[in-house]
């Protein structure tokens, strides 16, 4: 047992040192009461670690979901006019323009949807969502090519009757993606093969223009069927991430500038989606570490509880301690050096066990799941400061113990 007199003069380091030294010894005689104590920081510290991991695993999940459909990605609609207006939508003239008066656009393709009653052989009808689009449009829409191949710039110059499938209209008609190659469909009484299926990256369940239903046909070949110039949604893919917001202004200035005033357009992209995302995956991990934060504080209480017990069985020792010359100050150290001892240890033992999960899958899986480094070290001073906050009340309790009244207590 380190003792102290009170003319000796130690410094602060050492003090401090002695301080720990009693605490581990402290600790190691009484291994199962603090290890059940500190058994709370585990679970609180292995908590905040978890909670963050799932957090950052869920925000970059939701991210890239998002980025799959399309990050640059830009979409230019008629939204309408005042009432009792002529119509003034969309062309392709407008896409035209906007590709000679606007840089940073990387690709192009205007949609025009067609919802026909197709015959599809054998006596058979269904109904398909037929959308007429350019070459382009597949880099725009970032879609996935799953078997045969998509119809390119030939194809929509010399205004071939081809197809492109989804792939899950592709399964129930033919019974996989690949059988429906090759197969004819008649379209507004005009017989179309399928050249190809496919499907999105990203599954929008039918909330896009892309349906369970829907086959893609050459631009040049709807127009002729719909025979008007106009064309439903422009969608653009931006050069860069950081041009889609720029562009995206320039485009609806230049809509505006080619139609009447009175008509209104809509041209959007995803980059509010991501920042939504974004800020509705911090809000709730926060809102999770805060829960998490009650694991810690409850574990706390425990620290506090078990050292006032320790406090009061050793009140005759803290006489003895006094009696020779330990100081307020020292005494005060003592204890606040095993509550900070046992919470370290605690929140060391939860930050190895919550970065296990983490790192385990990293091994035995292709995931990369990410693991934040600043976490580790806020929770490790969340635990000191923890041990700290809720030692203090024990600690000054035995400090304030009177020396005389000590050396009688039985």
């Amino acid at each position: 047992m380190a003792t102290t007199t009170p003319t000796t003069n130690h410094a602060p380091k050492l003090v401090f040192g002695e301080a720990l030294s009693f605490a581990y010894a402290t600790f190691c005689s009484n291994k199962v009461q603090f290890s059940l104590t500190a058994l709370g920081m585990v679970i609180g510290t292995a908590s905040l670690i978890l909670v963050v991991t799932i957090g950052m695993t869920g925000k970059e999940y939701v991210l890239r979901q998002i980025q799959s459909i399309g990050v640059n990605m830009i979409e230019a609609e008629y939204y309408g006019g005042e009432a009792n207006i002529e119509p003034d939508p969309l062309t392709i003239e407008d896409m035209q323009a906007i590709l000679q008066r606007v840089s940073g656009i990387a690709a192009a393709s205007p949609v025009v949807p067609l919802d026909d009653r197709s015959s599809i052989g054998a006596g058979r009808e269904r109904d398909l969502r037929i959308l007429g689009v350019l070459p382009a449009y597949n880099s725009v829409r970032n879609l996935v090519l799953v078997s045969g191949r998509l119809f390119d710039a030939e194809d929509n110059q010399a205004h071939n009757k081809v197809g492109v499938m989804q792939q899950e209209l592709a399964q129930e008609m033919y019974g996989s993606p690949k059988e429906a190659i090759g197969k004819v469909i008649r379209v507004g009484g005009l017989p179309f093969t399928i050249i190809g299926t496919f499907r999105e990256r990203v599954d929008t369940f039918g909330q896009s223009e892309v349906t369970h239903n829907a086959l893609l046909i050459p631009f040049s070949v709807s127009r002729y069927l719909t025979g008007n110039p106009e064309v439903r949604q422009l969608y653009f893919s931006a050069v860069d991430t950081s041009m889609v917001v720029p562009v995206t202004e320039h485009i609806h200035e230049v809509l505006q500038s080619r139609h009447r005033p009175e008509s209104s357009y809509v041209v959007q992209n995803l980059t509010d989606l991501v920042s939504l995302a974004d800020h509705s995956a911090n809000a709730l991990t926060l809102l999770s570490l805060l829960i998490a934060t009650v694991t810690l504080l409850v574990a706390g209480i425990g620290i506090m509880n078990i050292m006032l017990a320790t406090v009061t069985s050793r009140i005759h020792e803290i006489g003895i301690r006094k009696a020779i010359g330990a100081t307020n100050a020292e005494i005060q150290l003592q204890f606040l050096s095993e509550a900070l001892l046992i919470s370290l240890v605690g929140g060391i033992g939860g930050v190895l066990s919550g970065l296990a999960l983490p790192y385990s899958v990293r091994f035995l899986t292709q995931y990369r799941i990410p693991i934040s480094g600043l976490s580790v070290i806020i929770a490790i001073f969340v635990s000191a400061a923890i041990g700290v906050l809720f030692g203090t009340v024990p600690a000054m309790r035995a400090a304030k113990l009177d020396p005389v009244e000590s050396l009688r207590y039985e």
